[in-house]
């Protein structure tokens, strides 16, 4: 089993259009899982993992952000909804790579 990483950081919306609202990743950690990911990475050197807020677990992807050189975790609005966060929001996040 990998090592879960839990850590605290804001959510913020995308501009533009789309809506999208992601979380970025301490840059840490970031590194961490990109270690541990080495040979596994997909499109766009995307990392699967499963995602918990505020008790609200989810597989998704954490995407490469080459203005952090971090990555950003995309948070969908039915976990937003559930979890009550919004742009802005300090947010806690538990994440574990999916190997």
């Amino acid at each position: 089993m990998t090592e879960a990483y839990v850590f605290t950081a804001p959510l913020w919306l995308y501009p533009g259009e789309s809506a999208w609202h992601f979380i970025t990743l301490p840059v840490d950690i970031a590194e961490e899982i990109r270690e541990e990911s080495a040979g596994r990475r997909k499109g766009f050197g995307s990392v699967k993992v499963t995602a918990c807020i505020a008790g609200h677990e989810w597989q998704t992807s954490v995407f490469p952000d080459a203005g952090s050189g971090s990555y950003v975790l995309p948070v969908k609005r039915a976990v937003r909804t559930l979890a009550g966060i919004t742009a802005g929001d300090d947010v806690e996040v538990r994440l574990v790579v999916d190997l």
